[in-house]
């Protein structure tokens, strides 16, 4: 095999072998092949795509680049998920305890912030004393304990994703479908778990901003999983406004465990029930609908906090700041963010609310930065709601005061008031699943006639017949 005749192929748009595949992931993570030389099949990748095999053999390959968990001393009941990444996604604090509480067995490794976005590592390290490095040993038998473990990922999981994904970044070949999805899909193959839930976010404060891109990345990923052998589905939901009303680490950490005692954002907890439901529905629970009811059982009989307790407690933290969240850090510095006029807030840009947060010390700008935990935002007016002059939209949080005024201007630019109030949006777009494959499912179509206007439902079913019709295809792509 030589990479020229494989760059080569793939520019005339022809598909790669699957043991071409395997020998050149192979090649480049031992450093065999030049960086110059991947680069350019990167590129013939983002103009050229890939077909389902092919992003299921690229996958399978930089899965086997490294270490594989295996979890089946657990039998079949483990799950993990996996979110694209948002504004305030605390998701996996809610979800997780929620699906251990009613039997499932999770045991995720999870990543730190990544530009505007927030990362579970650094909230869950917002907790004194928590432990997000374990060794094999400690991590199973956190799991044997309690039925959840949450870690960061290993080094030495997908390692060819790590040199790939450094490389994309400087060659601008970050946004390919195939190659997103092939990142995502590796680490969570080689993690272990037998079934696999996705929350594809779309919107301001997503990667994905269109609803197009969000279901054709979550069709790619649900058919790299199941080609795979793991029971997958994706959650396609909206990230056009910040998910919840705390943005910042121990803020999130704070917010999540007010779901878990059965309080809490509305909008939080309805993604984090869809998310924990569909979990416990992939590893045989029961339909939607009884999982559905299974996962609000386990926040009402307080099994879920509890779980989440046990958890903190078994990996070295202070299990009495989810109780007591003034144990959490505390930042010395608050400023309101007031409104200038009346009106409603007809858009909140996610992406510069992230972008405020990290700011104030939410988030990295560089990797050697270190995070304030107690940095963030709550926000106290969100898109549709009235407001008056002079009422507080926000809090902005922080232990350098320096920060706040960059960081209030930020804030006030990603926000649009006007006189009448805006359309309003769902929360959950749509599941993708093996079955609903051929069509989308229009989640929860019929309640949601109750929030959207017919415009808005008539532009959710473009984007999924555009995308059927493209995928339906000759080229089978």
């Amino acid at each position: 095999m030589r990479m020229y005749d494989l760059i080569t192929k793939k520019k005339r748009g022809e598909p790669l072998a699957a043991s071409e595949i395997r020998a050149m992931v192979e090649g480049f993570t031992k450093g065999e092949i030049p960086d110059y030389q991947m680069a350019a099949m990167l590129m013939a990748i983002c103009f050229r795509s890939m077909t389902e095999e092919e992003m299921r053999d690229l996958t399978l390959a930089m899965a086997a680049s490294g270490d594989e968990v295996d979890l089946s001393a657990f039998g079949s009941s483990t799950v993990d998920k996996h979110s694209t990444g948002g504004v305030g996604d605390k998701t996996t604090l809610i979800a997780c305890p929620i699906v251990a509480a009613a039997g499932g067995r999770i045991a995720k490794m999870s990543g730190r912030g990544l530009g505007h976005t927030g990362g579970t590592v650094d909230k869950l390290e917002s907790i004194p004393g928590f432990q997000t490095t374990l060794s094999r040993e400690d991590f199973f038998a956190v799991i044997e304990k309690t039925g959840l473990s949450l870690i960061g990922q290993s080094g030495e999981l997908a390692p060819a994703d790590k040199k790939l994904y450094a490389l994309r970044d400087v060659t601008a070949t970050v946004d390919s479908i195939p190659l997103i999805a092939a990142s995502i899909m590796s680490k969570k193959l080689a993690a272990g778990s037998a079934a696999i839930v996705l929350d594809v976010k779309t919107g301001s404060g997503a990667f994905m901003k269109t609803l197009d891109d969000a279901l054709a990345l979550a069709r790619a990923m649900v058919a790299i999983g199941e080609g795979a052998g793991r029971k997958t589905s994706a959650v396609i939901t909206d990230m056009d406004v910040p998910l919840g009303s705390a943005v910042g680490n121990a803020l999130e950490v704070a917010e999540a465990m007010e779901v878990l005692k059965g309080r809490g954002p509305a909008d939080l907890r309805e993604v984090s029930l869809a998310l924990a439901a569909d979990m416990l529905r992939l590893i045989g629970r029961g339909d939607f609908a009884e999982c559905q009811r299974l996962a609000e059982k386990a926040i009402e009989d307080g099994s879920a906090f509890r779980t989440f307790a046990a958890m903190v407690e078994a990996q070295g933290g202070d299990a009495s700041c989810l109780a007591d969240p003034r144990k959490l850090p505390q930042a010395a510095f608050h400023l309101e963010i007031l409104a200038e006029r009346a009106g409603y807030i007809t858009h909140m840009d996610a992406e510069k609310i992230g972008q405020a947060a990290c700011m104030l010390g939410a988030g990295r700008e560089t990797k050697e930065s270190r995070i304030d935990h107690a940095a963030g935002i709550r926000i106290l007016k969100k898109t549709g709601e009235a407001i008056e002059a002079g009422e507080a939209l926000a809090v902005l949080c922080t232990n350098d005061e320096s920060r706040l005024a960059p960081a209030a201007a930020c804030y006030t630019r990603a926000l649009e008031i006007a006189a009448e109030p805006p359309e309003k949006r769902p929360r959950i777009f749509a599941r993708v699943t093996k079955e609903s494959f051929g069509h989308a499912e229009r989640a929860h179509e019929e309640e949601a006639k109750d929030v959207m206007s017919d415009a808005l439902l008539a532009e959710i079913r473009a984007a999924m017949a555009r995308r059927e019709e493209k995928e339906g295809g000759a080229d089978g792509r």
